[in-house]
């Protein structure tokens, strides 16, 4: 496996609007495309840097309808929310697939993978030993090939 750079971090947040004012008005990011997740949220990238995936996140806790966000992320108390323990995770782009996989494997991690809607990335999500999720990014042709060399018949 390679890591190849720091991807972004994803901030949980009751109070969006405020979230956009701070990263935006106040930081200068700008707020670009977000695939359609079933939660709220902003994806805020740094001047050109479009056709990455946005150097911040920040994750909308809809109140009245958390579902798709406890679906996609998990359930975190809102109580506890603040300061560093509102980072809900760090991303790192990554290579080789199949072998984070197998190290993951290796090391009795439990770890959780999709592919997100509208992009052609896959993610693989872990925690590390303090409980910190870790999202590790890989193109989506190396998940859509491990499947295919699953299926049976498949040529191996």
């Amino acid at each position: 496996m390679t890591i190849q750079t720091l991807a972004h971090y994803s901030v949980r947040t009751t109070n969006l609007d405020a979230s956009r004012r701070f990263y935006v008005d106040v930081l200068g990011l700008q707020e670009g495309f977000r695939p359609p997740f079933d939660f709220p949220g902003l994806w805020l990238y740094k001047g050109g840097d479009e056709a990455q995936f946005g150097v911040v996140h920040i994750i909308g806790i809809d109140a009245s309808s958390p579902e798709g966000l406890i679906a996609y992320l998990g359930d975190k108390a809102q109580t506890a929310l603040h300061g560093s323990a509102a980072v809900d995770h760090l991303a790192f782009l990554a290579s080789d697939l199949p072998d984070v996989q197998q190290r993951l494997r290796g090391a009795g991690l439990a770890f959780r993978e999709r592919t997100v809607p509208s992009l052609g990335l896959h993610q693989v999500f872990v925690e590390d030993p303090s409980g910190v999720t870790i999202e590790l990014n890989f193109a989506a042709e190396e998940a859509r090939a491990l499947a295919v060399g699953a299926a049976p018949g498949a040529a191996a």
